[in-house]
């Protein structure tokens, strides 16, 4: 099976050597595993990184990652398409995991899986979240989100479909709303959890909450398009939505208690929160205690600032005029 792996790369010049020098023990460059290296109007030596290690190095004009994945794919040639972010470093064995699912000729996409080895205590959390998604992936019956950190597309399919919506600025929603896209015309995916990467993680608490403000804001994009997953999709735990809606509503309590209104509502819905926290802070306490006292106040962090996220971009939708569809 040829394979084109495809990295969109802006300023990634201190973080691409180890995604390189990982690709590289796993034979990448070579007949057949084809490395891209999309330079997105980078002002350091993303682009002499990339050609240093036999990468094709191609120009994109800073448009933000999906134009940049997008412009790799057509310039790429083989069966398969492996998309992959600047600051990560596979794993042995992650390129064999990743493509072994296409031994099913129905499956048209495959999700792989991040692994850290930071030790700060955000990007443990961060690690935290994504075990219990991905243990939700792994007893899900029906797949239907892929996004690119490490994910491999059929690339006929990808390019039937139009590739990613370069509406979307930045590292936002556009591989969510691709497989939505493609879930909703029948396609099947599967999740490789031994497909695993080393990823960098957000390891400040500003950067992490950003991060999260910043997906609900385009989320709303997303379920706008695709309103029939606002019940859920395979990844995301069910008990996400009642957190934003809690942590949202928590504070208004609060005032409501300053100028003398009851307070047995804040009391209920701080209660009710906890309650949504207990997944995550069981799964602390079998694989990292440590981060047990950490599990509620910093799912109440992350929960307020996707509501706020979602709360902006839902007030944007509204004033603006609709943006364009994905293309078909």
């Amino acid at each position: 099976m040829r394979v084109a792996i495809v990295i969109p790369a802006r300023n990634a010049a201190r973080s691409l050597p180890a995604c390189l020098a990982a690709l590289r023990q796993a034979g990448v460059p070579s007949p057949g595993r084809a490395l891209i290296v999309v330079d997105d109007a980078s002002a350091d030596e993303t682009a002499n990184v990339a050609n240093a290690a036999g990468a094709t190095v191609l120009r994109a004009e800073g448009r933000g990652p999906a134009a940049a994945r997008n412009l790799g794919a057509q310039h790429a040639s083989g069966e398969v398409l492996v998309f992959l972010d600047a600051d990560t470093a596979p794993e042995p064995g992650w390129l064999d995991a990743l493509l072994a699912p296409f031994s099913d000729p129905s499956i048209v996409a495959v999700k792989g899986r991040y692994i850290t080895r930071q030790r700060g205590l955000v990007a443990r959390f961060s690690q935290l979240e994504f075990e219990e998604k991905y243990a939700r992936l792994e007893r899900a019956q029906h797949v239907d989100f892929v996004d690119t950190g490490t994910a491999a597309y059929r690339r006929d399919v990808f390019l039937q479909a139009g590739g990613f919506d370069e509406s979307f600025p930045a590292q936002s929603a556009e591989d969510v709303e691709l497989a939505f896209r493609l879930a909703e015309k029948g396609a099947k995916f599967a999740f490789s959890p031994t497909a695993r990467v080393c990823h960098v993680h957000a390891d400040s608490l500003v950067s992490y909450l950003h991060k999260k403000a910043r997906y609900g804001y385009f989320r709303v994009t997303v379920y706008r398009r695709h309103p029939t997953k606002l019940k859920g999709d395979s990844y995301t735990p069910p008990w996400m939505g009642l957190q934003i809606v809690l942590a949202g509503a928590l504070p208004l309590a609060l005032v409501a208690r300053t100028v003398g209104l009851p307070g047995r509502l804040s009391a209920l819905l701080a209660v009710g929160f906890t309650a949504t926290s207990l997944p995550l802070a069981r799964r602390a306490w079998t694989t990292d205690r440590a981060l047990l006292p950490w599990v509620l106040p910093l799912s109440y962090l992350r929960a307020f600032a996707q509501g706020c996220g979602l709360a902006l971009g839902l007030a944007t939708s509204l004033l603006r005029t609709p943006g364009r569809r994905p293309r078909e």
